[in-house]
């Protein structure tokens, strides 16, 4: 069982590294956004943090926000097949009912994802959480219409999502 994670004015009362390693996974595989968001502390409740990483993220520039979306798995991909996504992305594809895709189910969802990385350059990125494998594939399907810049400020408010949603399900007040 994990230890009781710090309140947010703890967390603003860390130094970096300790703050950085505490928000680990909040933001897939790029803890500069903790580290950038530390500076502005303190912070009065989780919606602020949340707040001050989402800042963190919009004044980066374009190379390391494509960084950030490409450090997202693909929906049910090879890393989900490998086993090796992080705990949180595991959690959240389950959750979405990914893992119960049948063999059409996953093949389609891989064509698409192909197809996806093809037309963008980038996985496809959405908030699972609330959403079933169907509702997911006709959103791959509807958005492969867009255009580049609009998938990759897309992927960026769903990695925002996906933020609140890991921050709240960490931070939750028992």
């Amino acid at each position: 069982m994990q230890a009781p994670a710090p309140a947010t004015d703890e967390l603003s009362a860390m130094p970096c590294e300790a703050f950085v390693e505490a928000l680990d996974g909040i933001f897939e595989h790029s803890s500069w956004v903790a580290r950038r968001a530390w500076r502005a502390r303190p912070f009065d409740g989780i919606p602020a943090l949340h707040q001050a990483m989402l800042d963190a993220v919009m004044q980066a520039d374009p190379t390391e926000q494509l960084a950030l979306i490409r450090a997202h798995p693909e929906l049910a991909g090879a890393e989900a097949a490998q086993g090796t996504l992080t705990r949180a992305s595991t959690e959240e594809q389950r959750g979405a009912g990914l893992d119960q895709c049948n063999a059409d189910e996953l093949a389609r969802l891989q064509r698409l994802n192909t197809a996806y990385r093809e037309r963008f350059d980038f996985p496809f990125i959405i908030a699972v959480k609330g959403l079933g494998r169907h509702q997911i594939v006709d959103a791959i399907e509807a958005r492969l219409m867009n255009a580049r810049a609009t998938e990759i400020a897309t992927c960026l408010r769903e990695i925002g999502k996906i933020a609140r949603f890991r921050l709240d399900a960490r931070y939750a007040q028992g």
